[in-house]
């Protein structure tokens, strides 16, 4: 009578998706330390092999996960390549808006972004709309508080047709208003009263040109008003550094 003997089990192999992974992660952390930057070239598939142990088709697998991961890009016949990491999201808030120079920067951004958005209004404009925008100016002229000054720019920016002026504007609210951020009439050793007769006035401008479709006068007027409130708070800044 023969002895059986137990079955050899053999344990299974890894299987070429977790191979691929650990890959990756190397990939990755590579990437993510600056020790492979943008631009530059992977290894070759026989390097990547050799470097982990695998075969041609877990590193053919794990440059797709890195591909799908915007990580890498192939150039047929060239040769893989780091890419760029994505684009920040929009991360514009009260909280990253704390000085003078935070201030002067929005305003650098308004003055590219709402200078257009004037043009497009006063091309694009309706009734219903110069009326909405008749009655924030009005509510501004009567001193009513930033709501209504934030409140005249959105307008504008719906007035243009295109969503994306006002998808930015309502992000950056009331942080794209100097008076809502800093005094602007004290830093510039202005009279209140004075310095909101100015702004007032420059309000009206805009709301005139497009009022009377006045592409080319709209932008001018909007580009007049930013670049005053620029210019205020500069020399502003400038007063302060040298006190």
């Amino acid at each position: 009578m023969t002895e059986l003997t137990a079955p050899i089990v053999t344990p299974p192999k890894k299987r070429h998706r977790n191979l691929a992974q650990g890959v990756v992660e190397s990939i990755s952390a590579s990437i993510r330390d600056g020790v492979l930057k943008p631009g530059e070239k992977l290894p070759t598939e026989s390097v990547i092999m050799e470097l982990h142990g695998v075969s041609r088709t877990v590193v053919r697998e794990a440059i797709s996960h890195l591909q799908a991961a915007a990580l890498v890009e192939t150039r047929h016949g060239i040769g893989t390549f780091v890419l760029e990491p994505p684009a920040q999201p929009l991360r514009i808030s009260a909280d990253t808006i704390r000085t003078i120079g935070d201030v002067l920067a929005i305003l650098e951004l308004r003055i590219s972004l709402e200078t257009e958005a004037a043009w497009l209004a006063a091309s694009r404009r309706t009734e219903e709309q110069m009326q909405e925008m008749g009655e924030a100016l009005q509510r501004i002229l009567e001193g009513a508080s930033v709501e209504a000054d934030v409140r005249f720019h959105l307008l504008i920016a719906q007035a243009t047709g295109n969503r994306y002026f006002v998808d930015i504007l309502t992000h950056l609210g009331t942080t794209i208003i100097p008076r809502a951020r800093i005094n602007s009439a004290q830093l510039a050793h202005a009279d209140p009263a004075d310095y909101l007769e100015r702004v007032n006035r420059e309000h009206e401008e805009i709301y005139n040109a497009i009022l009377r479709r006045d592409p080319e006068g709209a932008r001018a007027a909007m580009r007049t008003h930013l670049s005053n409130s620029r210019e205020r708070l500069r020399k502003a800044q400038a007063e302060t550094a040298a006190a």
